[in-house]
């Protein structure tokens, strides 16, 4: 039986029964009415301070829920401010649908006057409209499927004066998904896959956050062609707790780890595109055969060329390959997991099992000690999430996780400041781990705003604050001039703000001053314990090979 109902309370309905069940956003008069429409229908909100802060969280609760979480904005300046968030979702291939009001239809004049569809377009995003009053139950269904069977964040601008039209409403008018059928190759892709396996004396395999449900069959496929295993940086924790896998290639690898990739002779990546930081910059896929499998066409060879594309999807492509490699050698082949190569990957696996050299001063402690000190104290249930910048080696790569769902690495656009709101959404994402957000403090400054969300929400949040007093990125990048006064500030109490939001807080010059984050790791960690340590500004591991 329909109901009549206005199109904002049809919209917040419709989305409630086509899946959607977490919104983040700012309120104001352009989506009062849909915001409470969702609610209403009980989609669960959460209210950032700023609309950035907003689309990021979206970002990471969509990457560990694998569900498609709601943006909602006001028109204009409020949908412009979430951009940067929407960008990191693009890039990261996040399915995102972003909810914004619009001026009254025919409204040129409007202060919040903007082509939002155009400026969508711009970052990457799809932009979509409801067509008329009738069709916005259908609409809005289908802009919800098209986030998530494309990948890609979709903004959906309702104008003020369409919402308050009304509309014929009932459950059974919102049109199923059709479902999804994921696609395998062909015998003749699978038989020259299996073919440079069964030749090659030293395969590694890859996996990418988009093998992230593969990792079984990826794991099978390395036992059979003897290949060791290793995670793109968006991938990382895939391949946990296999005795032949390295923990992360590219910029975060050690040194150890990147020379027994570099020994390769052949890659086949799962799921990722080779970017210039899971390649170091080329040195660990130039010259090597490469066979790239992925279900996007256009991913394929996007940043190297490759010998062998494939596409299709990760798990069904390695499975066929598996049992092809088992069919022709049934005993299965030693390749390059030998007794020494063996040794090498448990030494070599993690940045927090290598040696560190201590460069701690009497006011001033070492980053990487550091690091090294809060991976064995902290839980290893816990949510990794890295910020951009000089610090993002200590912060993303020498924390261990514990599996695929322990990790968001927040810089596929490479903007600093992301990791505070995506800490938010992993801490919401993830309630049963330990969410720690490590970050610089020109990252932190630039939305610490946020500190008040994760405050008023009592989450367990431990923000970790790499603090150089600089953009210590563009400090090293530029090391040889001698105007660097824009990128190097005064000391800032970083605790003392991060008090005044509500938070726990200390500053760190020496490993003796973290003895408050004991009591509050033994609980109840009902709200954010920020740690601002003061560190000398040393070049980190990443951006010492940058600069050569």
């Amino acid at each position: 039986m329909t109901e009549q109902i206005t199109v904002a309370e049809a919209i917040g309905r419709t989305l409630a029964t086509t899946g959607a069940t977490h919104a983040f956003g700012v309120v104001g008069s352009g989506n009062f009415h849909m915001t409470n429409a969702l609610i209403n229908a009980g989609v669960t909100f959460t209210a950032s301070r700023n609309e950035m802060g907003a689309a990021l969280m979206a970002d990471a609760h969509g990457r560990l829920t694998g569900t498609a979480a709601i943006v909602s904005v006001h028109q204009g300046g409020g949908y412009l401010n979430a951009l940067t968030g929407v960008l990191e979702a693009v890039k990261a291939h996040t399915p995102m649908l972003v909810l914004s009001g619009g001026v009254a239809r025919g409204d040129t004049v409007s202060n919040f006057h903007l082509d939002q569809a155009r400026v969508a377009e711009g970052v990457g995003a799809v932009p979509w409209a409801i067509s008329t009053a009738r069709s916005a139950v259908g609409d809005v269904a289908a802009a919800y499927h098209a986030t998530i069977t494309r990948r890609v964040p979709v903004v959906l601008t309702v104008p003020v004066d369409l919402q308050e039209e009304m509309v014929d409403w009932a459950a059974d008018l919102v049109p199923p998904h059709p479902p999804i059928v994921p696609a395998g190759a062909d015998a003749t892709a699978i038989a020259g896959l299996v073919d440079l396996l069964a030749n090659a004396q030293r395969p590694v395999i890859v996996g990418g956050r988009g093998a992230h449900a593969a990792k079984g069959e990826l794991r099978a496929l390395g036992a059979a062609s003897g290949a060791l295993l290793v995670a793109s940086g968006g991938g990382r924790g895939i391949f946990v707790g296999d005795e032949w896998a390295l923990d992360v290639m590219g910029g975060f690898a050690t040194d150890g780890a990147a020379e027994l990739i570099g020994d390769a002779d052949l890659l086949v990546v799962f799921g990722t595109a080779l970017t210039k930081w899971t390649a170091r910059g080329g040195t660990l896929t130039d010259g090597r055969r490469i066979v790239q499998v992925d279900d996007r066409p256009e991913a394929i060879g996007l940043h190297r060329p490759v010998e062998l594309a494939i596409v299709g999807d990760a798990a069904l492509v390695a499975r066929a390959a598996t049992e092809e490699l088992r069919r022709r050698h049934p005993d299965g082949r030693t390749a390059y997991r030998t007794p020494d190569v063996h040794e090498r990957v448990q030494r070599f696996r993690y940045w927090s099992d290598q040696p560190v050299a201590s460069r701690a001063t009497a006011t001033h402690v070492d980053p990487a000690e550091l690091s090294v000190h809060l991976d064995r104290l902290l839980p290893l249930e816990r949510v990794v999430v890295p910020d951009g910048g000089n610090v993002n080696a200590y912060a993303g790569a020498f924390f261990r996780v514990p599996d695929e769902n322990g990790y968001v690495l927040d810089l596929a656009s490479q903007s600093i400041g992301c990791g505070l709101a995506e800490g938010i959404g992993a801490a919401i994402a993830r309630p049963d781990r330990l969410p720690l957000v490590a970050t610089g403090d020109g990252s932190l400054l630039m939305n610490a705003v946020e500190l008040e969300t994760a405050a008023r929400l009592g989450l367990g949040l431990l923000v970790l604050v790499y603090d150089d007093a600089a953009y210590g990125a563009e400090v090293h990048i530029f090391h040889d001039s001698d105007q660097k006064e824009t990128v190097v500030f005064p000391d800032v109490d970083i605790a003392a703000i991060a008090r005044g939001y509500g938070c726990e807080a200390i500053t760190v010059r020496a490993l003796a001053d973290l003895a408050p984050l004991d009591v509050w790791l033994d609980g109840p960690r009902d709200r954010p314990f920020v740690i601002d340590a003061k560190i000398e500004g040393f070049a980190s591991p990443l951006m010492i090979q940058d600069m050569h």
